[in-house]
């Protein structure tokens, strides 16, 4: 049994269902002779139902990557971009993150677990963290985060104007020299490394506003059909009872015309039978008339 892989299985799960599964892992691995296996299974911690949240993003390969990327790309622009630049790439990055933790409640829908706005806010938390810490993104990328990590003061999402300013002059004051040894048109320049950077800024943060606006589409289209879908189902078990009430009115109206049909042909074979006698009864009453009329008339008859 490898650790890892039970890691995987067990993270998947809803928390509530997480504690007994690991429990269970664990002790299969005991029985297999495989300590330091069930050891490790035992100490794995139960996530909260925000890190839960986020882990299931975190398993939506694309989303995740895109995040991590956007991630370094903050980390290496950071030392170097101007504040206006700074303002406008952090009011991205939040939209961003708030569109990947909408999408985050729609997968936690999706796997029968709906989670409410505190919830989402701390899966933000989380994925700022992501941000700003290279170890937290490493561990979010695994999808095994079991708690709202701590997102560092020196995030530059964080950070105010004037540390930004503070970066920005340290990242345009010239190096120790005199003005005679740097030639103005290099002075001029653009630094090539610091384009460089910004370029690739600006590509994660197209790529990951675009995947945001994309998520957030899709957690719409998720939630009207999920509506549609729970319309449909009414008007199902709506049609499902009156299938069953019909059809229950359907057998007792076949027992009724099972039992009318008996009476029915109880009913002829009365007819019949009275038919017969009434024939009887008028020839006999036919035959004793004729009687009469011979005595009448002076006829002993035979």
């Amino acid at each position: 049994m490898d650790a890892d892989d039970v890691a995987e299985d067990l993270y998947r799960l809803p928390p509530a269902q997480f504690t007994a599964a690991r429990d269970a892992r664990a002790a299969e691995a005991k029985r297999d002779g495989d300590a330091a296996t069930a050891r490790r299974i035992a100490s794995f911690r139960k996530p909260t139902l925000a890190a839960w949240v986020s882990n299931l993003l975190a398993r939506q390969k694309e989303e995740a990557g895109q995040l991590l990327e956007l991630a370094e790309a903050l980390r290496e622009a950071h030392r170097t971009l101007d504040p206006e630049q700074f303002r406008t790439l952090s009011h991205q990055q939040h939209v961003v993150i708030a569109g990947l933790a909408r999408q985050a409640g729609g997968l936690a829908r999706q796997a029968g677990q709906p989670v409410g706005v505190s919830v989402l806010h701390e899966v933000e938390q989380i994925l700022h963290a992501a941000l700003a810490d290279p170890e937290v993104a490493e561990q979010w990328a695994t999808g095994t985060l079991t708690k709202v990590p701590t997102v560092s003061t020196g995030f530059p999402g964080t950070a105010s104007s004037a540390q930004v300013s503070a970066h920005s002059a340290k990242a345009k004051k010239p190096a120790a020299a005199t003005p005679a040894a740097v030639p103005t048109s290099a002075r001029k320049t653009p630094d090539a490394a610091l384009e460089k950077r910004r370029a690739r800024m600006k590509e994660a943060m197209k790529a990951a506003t675009e995947a945001a606006a994309e998520a957030s589409r899709r957690d719409d289209d998720m939630r009207r059909a999920e509506e549609e879908q729970e319309q449909a189902t009414a008007r199902r078990s709506a049609a499902d009872e009156r299938v069953a009430l019909l059809t229950t009115r359907l057998g007792e109206a076949e027992e009724e015309r099972c039992t009318a049909a008996a009476a029915a042909e109880e009913a002829s074979v009365r007819v019949r039978d009275a038919a017969h006698e009434q024939k009887a009864a008028q020839r006999k009453a036919e035959s004793t008339s004729r009687a009469v009329e011979r005595l009448s008339a002076g006829d002993p008859g035979p």
